[in-house]
Parts: structure tokens; C-alpha cells; sequence
């Protein structure tokens, strides 16, 4: 793919987050956030190797608390995100890999509790870019279908 060659998807595509543990998540793309966000409970500061990290619980698939993924991952900022709402909250930011079809890519990812929405994630304009894509709103899952999101999660 050169440079200029853009990558077409849905408003909503299947991300999976291999750094975090997460095969499969649904997310809503955004354009109108700077950065992504992630849905993070129970978040928690620790130190490893003198470097403070971040661990957090995740319910992966939309309606379903049953599933928990305990993630980690070094903190790489603190950082104010107003909201669509226009409310302001204080927000740890982390890098992650994405993967979304059969492209990856690095990009900041803000951690916050997502409960009342619909979607787990939602993706920002930075990773819009990072991952060099174009968005046709009209269509879904253009970078493919995930058929059993719980049986990637079932131990």
C-alpha cells in the first residue's frame, strides 16, 4: 500500500487490542475526538521498573458484564478530554497496538467508563490517521465481521 493509498471502513468495525489481552471489540468511529477511548473500570496506578503503569478492568462486549479482561499498560499521560457533552475529565492515556482487519498500527487510547454508551470503544481521528483510513458512514464491518465475539473471550 503506498502513502497516499487510503483503507476504506464502516462507522463501525471489530478492533482487537493484542498488547491488552482484547481479541475482539466493537467500535464506533469518531471523527469528531481527537483520541481514542477505551472503557476502563476499577483503574488502578502502580509502579513497575520505576515507570507508572496503569491496570484496569475491561467488559469487552456490549451488554455483557460477565466478561472481564484484566489489562496493564505503561501510562504515557495524564490529560484532560472534554466530552461530546461538554464535560471535562481527567483521563490516563495510554499506546497501544490496534489491529482492525489486516492492518496494525500504534495509537493513543484514553481510559474511561463507558457503561451508559453503546459501544466499548470509540476511535479517534489520531488513529483514524495512524491507521490511514477513509470512513464511508453509510456502510459497517468493512474490515470484516467478528460471528462470535464471547467465543474469543471463553477460557
Amino acid at each position: 500500500m503506498s502513502k497516499t493509498q487510503k483503507i476504506l471502513m464502516g462507522s463501525s468495525e471489530w478492533c482487537a487490542l493484542p498488547t491488552l489481552n482484547l481479541p475482539a471489540v466493537k467500535v464506533k468511529i469518531d471523527t469528531g475526538a481527537k483520541t481514542s477511548a477505551l472503557h476502563a473500570d476499577d483503574i488502578q496506578v502502580f509502579k513497575k521498573d520505576d515507570i507508572n503503569w496503569v491496570r484496569f478492568l475491561v467488559h469487552p462486549i456490549q451488554k455483557n458484564r460477565s466478561i472481564t479482561v484484566i489489562c496493564e499498560a505503561p501510562i504515557k499521560d495524564y490529560r484532560n478530554v472534554t466530552s461530546s457533552n461538554g464535560s471535562c475529565e481527567k483521563r490516563y492515556v495510554i499506546e497501544t497496538e490496534l489491529v482492525i482487519g489486516e492492518h496494525r498500527f500504534k495509537s493513543d487510547v484514553t481510559l474511561t467508563t463507558r457503561y451508559g454508551m453503546t459501544y466499548r470503544m470509540l476511535l479517534g481521528k489520531e488513529a483514524l490517521i495512524a491507521g490511514g483510513f477513509i470512513i464511508d458512514v453509510t456502510k459497517t464491518f468493512c474490515l470484516g465481521k467478528t460471528k462470535s465475539p464471547l467465543k474469543l473471550y471463553k477460557t
